[in-house]
């Protein structure tokens, strides 16, 4: 049981590292938090049950793909300090299936939150509530630091 345990330990270190050193992990991050404030905290969206299994099948995509390019870019890193075409293959082909599955990601939300009555009862709600714009804008500001900036030690090295 405790190999079990370590081995969750392992992995939320290994998320915990994305996020900590890869700016792409914390955009991903960043706009699933949104996304997922306005389908459960808010009530604009209309969604089915069917519907939010795919879109958290699309988030899974793109955390994992991200997940998995980190490795990659690691491993080429620890293999080479040199450049070499292989290694740069290896990158881009990483970074492509990251792109891959952000589209699919963003398409399958069009698909279903394009719902422009959504959008309408949103403006309203923060036209008729403005402390609650104010702290959206905020939240906004503080997420694009994140973004940025990210948090703890992060350095240039990453180990």
């Amino acid at each position: 049981m405790k190999s079990l345990i370590k081995s969750f330990g392992y992995a939320f270190s290994g998320i915990f590292e994305a996020l900590r050193y890869e700016r792409n992990m914390r955009i991903h991050f960043v706009c699933m938090i949104y996304m997922y404030s306005f389908l459960f905290v808010y009530d604009f969206f209309e969604i089915t049950r069917t519907q939010l299994a795919v879109i958290f099948l699309a988030n899974m995509a793109v955390v994992a793909a991200e997940l998995i390019n980190t490795a990659v870019e690691r491993t080429v890193d620890l293999a080479s300090e040199e450049y070499t075409e292989n290694g740069k293959v290896a990158k881009d082909t990483a970074a492509g299936a990251v792109l891959v599955c952000a589209i699919f990601a963003v398409a399958t939300g069009i698909a279903i939150l394009g719902q422009p009555e959504a959008f309408s009862q949103m403006f309203l709600y923060y036209r008729e509530n403005p402390v609650m714009l104010v702290v959206f804008i905020l939240s906004i500001i503080l997420a694009t630091v994140f973004i940025f900036k990210g948090f703890g030690k992060a350095s240039k090295d990453k180990k």
